[in-house]
Formats: structure tokens, sequence, C-alpha cells
């Protein structure tokens, strides 16, 4: 028996409860894990011929696609993420303090729903061209150039407008943290402004900044609504189109399986680069960072370069979408959007629930255990977060369809005939979900727990509670604010999922994602615009929280904003 063996079943012993949580939370690791093993699985067994079809001809395809959008998307966030945070962390221009929480604003607006929006405001028969037809009296699409919307530039474009956020949150939180003495010693040597940016500042908020490209990349290829709309083939489309339209499962799990290893790829590639590059704060001085005042050209220029983005990521979609909600409100309740918002809410609420009821789980079952075995677990059980979600709805239905068996053989051996209870209601899509943003709920119960100090727990022992109830009576009261979040943040992302949801839904079951997709795929964003403008309603509040947590992330500042000193950049 190793020492953490020993460990963690002496604290077990200690608490009362031999093995439970240990037993619990491998048992729960391996309930949210099944369908990554699943897909492997079915790539490994399937032989229907699809595989050598694919390699023949569309898999390279699939890979330069798939590789050019990441690119493309990557190097678009990482350029106005990086650079809006450093303007409003550092910089005083017009504009500054509304742009510190606007900036994060097009996280509430999903890729597919931006698409909607600017095809219909850039095609052909839309409001811009057709304006400047209007104008310079233009007649025929012979008569003038204007560039094809429906393109890989298009999918590029619109991905990073909405996907920048996730850098922009990271590197602006990581610059808070940044000791003043490393940034004025840097100044006293010589270095201006953008000197200092790009050897002090940007090297020390790396870590930060390279985890924030790694989820934009990890949602472009998980992007399904995007790449479809813009007949983009990446390999969440290939997926789709080889198991729904070619009815070869198989084969959509070799794809999948392909897929998984690019995201196993973009993560060794993120741990080895950072082998030997490690930058530490040699200071605990974190005094209000110093705010520079902008002249009047550049402060301006900072203004429209931080005020674009916002316009385009979310001023434009919600202007859109609020003008055609009004006009065609009572066409949309025609087509049963309440019930739409129903199904949404319910298969979000109980994914959150049981995101919520498992990441809080782990995590206290990671905090009883002082050994190795709980804690791998719990970090395989959160790997669902980076593997999109075309993958997942390819690996659940392997242990839905084992439970449906199960089930149907129990009941037959007591004399019941059943059907499937599984496969074709909603239960596939719930599971999909809970497997995909557990690491949500786990990362914030986890975070929230480390920061309750060992004694309390060991107070409570003395007084004779079980770890249960210290759990109940003295972690989650202490925790209720961050839980909320996460619930919140689980719930938001559900609201949005698509893909997943596209394929695990039962027969003529709608949510508001699959609905809106359905009808502005058919030209006919006017009728879904209410459902569209709820989706980025609801997206709207996590939003706001993230943008109070990085105000108040800084040490030594109440507020995390920097102050006015009247210091000009040489």
């Amino acid at each position: 028996m190793t020492v953490g063996t020993l460990t963690e079943w002496r604290t077990a012993v200690r608490f009362g409860l031999p093995n439970v949580w240990t037993l619990g939370a491998l048992v729960a690791a391996l309930f949210v894990a099944l369908p990554i093993v699943a897909v492997v699985l079915l790539a490994l067994g399937g032989d229907d011929g699809m595989w050598r079809h694919l390699t023949s001809t569309v898999l390279g395809l699939y890979i330069e696609r798939t590789l050019v959008l990441m690119s493309g998307v990557g190097i678009g966030t990482f350029v106005i993420g990086t650079t809006t945070a450093w303007l409003v962390t550092m910089y005083r221009f017009p504009g500054r303090r509304i742009f510190e929480w606007a900036l994060l604003l097009p996280l509430a607006v999903p890729s597919y729903i931006l698409a909607f929006v600017v095809t219909d405001q850039l095609e052909y028969a839309g409001n811009v061209q057709t304006w400047l037809r209007a104008v310079f009296g233009w007649s025929r699409p012979q008569d003038y150039w204007f560039f094809e919307i429906r393109s890989m530039g298009g999918a590029i474009t619109v991905m990073t407008l909405v996907l920048y956020p996730y850098v922009y949150l990271l590197a602006r939180a990581a610059f808070l943290e940044q000791s003043v003495c490393v940034l004025e010693i840097s100044r006293t040597l010589g270095n201006t402004a953008v000197k200092s940016f790009f050897r002090v500042a940007l090297p020390l908020a790396r870590p930060a900044i390279v985890v924030g490209v790694m989820l934009v990349l990890m949602e472009t290829i998980n992007d399904f609504g995007t790449v479809e709309f813009f007949a983009v083939q990446t390999f969440t489309a290939g997926i789709y189109d080889v198991w729904l339209n070619m009815s070869s499962i198989s084969g959509a799990a070799q794809l999948s399986s392909v897929l998984l290893l690019i995201v196993l790829a973009l993560i060794v590639t993120e741990r080895w680069a950072r082998q030997g590059r490690r930058f530490h704060h040699t200071s605990s001085k974190y005094s209000e960072l110093p705010s520079y005042r902008l002249n009047r050209g550049w402060g301006w220029a900072a203004t429209v370069f931080c005020a674009l983005p916002v316009l385009l990521g979310f001023v434009l979609p919600a202007a859109v979408l609020a003008a055609y909600s009004a006009r065609y409100f009572r066409a949309t309740l025609s087509v049963d959007y309440a019930g739409f918002v129903i199904n949404s809410l319910t298969l979000s609420a109980a994914a959150a629930a049981m995101a919520l009821v498992l990441g809080v789980f782990l995590a206290y079952a990671v905090r009883l255990s002082k050994g190795r075995v709980v804690r791998i677990a719990a970090r395989f059980a959160s790997i669902g977060y980076a593997v999109p979600g075309a993958i997942l709805a390819v690996g659940v239905l392997w242990p839905m369809g084992i439970a449906d068996r199960i089930a149907v053989g129990a009941a037959e051996a007591f004399g019941f005939g059943i059907g499937a209870i599984f496969i074709g209601t909603i239960a596939p899509v719930i599971y999909g979900y809970l497997v995909r943003f557990l690491a949500l709920s786990l990362g914030t119960a986890e975070a929230s727990l480390g920061k309750v100090t060992p004694n309390m727990d060991g107070a409570a022992r003395t007084l004779g509670m079980s770890p249960l109830r210290t759990l109940a009576r003295l972690h989650f009261p202490l925790m209720r604010g961050s839980l909320a979040t996460a619930a919140i943040l689980v719930f938001v992302d559900c609201m949005k999922e698509l893909p997943l949801t596209m394929i695990l839904r039962p027969f003529n079951f709608d949510t508001l994602a699959t609905f809106v997709y359905q009808y502005a795929s058919d030209e006919r964003l006017e009728a879904s615009a209410l459902g569209a403008l709820t989706i980025v309603a609801a997206g709207v509040v996590p939003v706001l929280l993230l943008s109070v947590t990085i105000a108040k992330s800084r040490p030594g500042s109440s507020t995390g904003i920097g102050t006015t000193n009247p210091v000009a950049p040489t």
C-alpha cells in the first residue's frame, strides 16, 4: 500500500466513512469519462469501409480547414484580447471605464447567432449592399465587388469577434495582478511604455494569455453552426454529416478520434511550451497601477480600437435582433416560442443542478483525501470541457444504449415489457451537457473550498460532525456565492450549446439554440430573432459577473481600477 493510499484510508476512517468519498469520486469520474472512452472503442471497432472513403476523399480537407480556422481565430483573438486588455488597464482615454466591462459583452453572443446577423446584413439582399446600390446607382452584382461573407475569412472574423473576450478576460486579470515595481524598474531603465509591455508585462502575463487562447481554440473546434452556415468543411461539420447524412456512427467516431488527437496535441503542446519558461513576481508591492493619459490623437485611436469589437460583436447583433423581435413578435409566438424556452430552461437547469452537485462532491472528496487517486480522478472527470460537443455526442449514445439494454433486461426478468427509456429522450442531452460542463462547477468548487482553512474542518471534527454535516453546515454557506456563479455559467453554456443538442435531441424536440439555427439557416432570421435575443440576454448575466470579478482581482486595491496619475508615456 502506497503512502498516498494509506493516507486516504486513514483520512476516511477518521471521518467515519471508510472509502465512501474515494469510491464515489472514482465512480463519478468513470461515469463522466465513459463517452470519451466510447468514442475510442467505436473508432477501433468500426469497419464499414467509411474510414477508407474518408481518407481518400475529405479527411485531408477537414484537417486543412480546421487548422486554418484555428490559426486565424487564434491570432485574431490574441491581438484584440491582449491589446484591449493592456489599453484599459494601463491607459486613460475616452470611454475607458465603459470598455472595461463592455469588451466582455460579445462573449454573450453565440458565434452562430452573429453569423446569421452578419450574413443577413451583408449579403446581396442585405441592408449594406442595398444601401450601396442605392447611393452609387449600381443595379447588378457585376457592377461592383463585395467580399463573400460565407467563406473561411467570414468564419474567422465572426468567431474572432465573439471569442476574443476569453483572451481579454484572462489577460486583463493577469495585468491587474502584476506588481507595479517591475513596471517602474523597466521605465527607469529607459524602456518606453511599448517596450515595457513586450519585455516585462507580456512575458509575465503569458501563462494566462496562453490559457485564454487555448480556450478560444477549443471553442473554435467545437463550433458547428458558424462553419455549417458558412460552408466551411471542418471536423465538426464532417462528424455531423457522416453520422446523420451517411448513417455511419463508426465513421463519425473515427473522425472524432482524429479530432480528439488534435485537442490532446493542443494541450500537450501548451504544457511543453511552458517548460523552462517560468516568470515570477519578485516583489510584493501591489499599489495601484499607474494609469497613463494618452494624448488626444492616440486617445481617440484607442477608443475606436476598443469600440469596434464591441459594436460589431455585441451592439450590432443585439440591435438587429431587437428590431426583428419587435416587428415579428406575434409570428414568433405562433411557432411555439414558449415551448422552446421551456425545453431550454428544463435541460439547462437539470444539467446545471447535476453539474453543481457532482462538482461539489468531487471537490470535497479531493479535500478529504490527501492522496493522488481522487485528485487524478477529479482531473480526469473535468477533461470533457476540452472535448468538442460533436465528439461527446458520438460517445454519449454508447453508455446510454448499455443502460437501455440493462433496463429492458431487468424488466423482462420480472415479466414486464418496456422499450428504450434513455435513447430518444432528453437523458442523453443532459448527460452530454454534464460531461462537457462539469469542469466549470468542479473548478469553482475547488477554488472556493481552497479559501477555507483546514483548521475549520478540524474544529468541526472535534465537535463530532461527520464530513457530510461539515460540508452542509460549514462549507456550503461560505461557498454559496461561488456556487451560484458556477451554476449560472453552466446554465448559460447549456442554453447556447448547439452541436451536442442538434445530434442528441429527441425527435420533434427543439431548444432555443436548435430553433434559431434551423430558422436562420432557412433564411428566416426574422422569425427566430426573439429566440436568438433570449439566448444573448441570458449570456449577459455571467458576463457582468465576470466583469465584477476581474475588477476586484488586483491585490491591494478595492476596485481593481488604476489610479489617474497624470503621467504621459514616453
